[in-house]
């Protein structure tokens, strides 16, 4: 039940959206026993985001959600690619680039909590 959400001060036309989205979901595997079949995603393009005090570069803050327990080798994994994926695709460096990264105990769906 991974969940990913990007906001990012830039536009992001339909097309990009798809290729974030196909490639976060290639790339959510590197969290063990997740996949793309569970994940979900959001995308807030637009976003008021200053880093630094500057808004005048791309920037994003991407979270990403997974319920169980901390993977700090995964987590790390999925950094680098997550970097490499909105630079590729939105222009933004990744040093403009804030990720957080949160395991959840407590998760519902589809009428219940697992």
């Amino acid at each position: 039940m991974p969940y990913i959400d990007s906001k990012v001060s830039v536009s992001i036309s339909e097309e990009q959206e798809k290729e974030l989205k196909t490639r976060l979901g290639q790339i959510i595997s590197l969290i063990p026993g997740k996949s793309e079949a569970w994940l979900m995603t959001g995308f807030q393009d637009n976003y008021h985001l200053y880093f630094r005090g500057d808004n005048s570069q791309p920037v994003a803050f991407i979270e990403v959600k997974v319920f169980g327990r901390n993977n700090p080798g995964a987590f790390e994994a999925m950094t680098a690619e997550i970097c490499k994926i909105f630079g590729d695709v939105l222009g933004i460096a990744s040093d403009h680039i804030y990720i957080k990264y949160e395991a959840v105990s407590d998760w519902g769906w589809n009428g219940g909590n697992l």
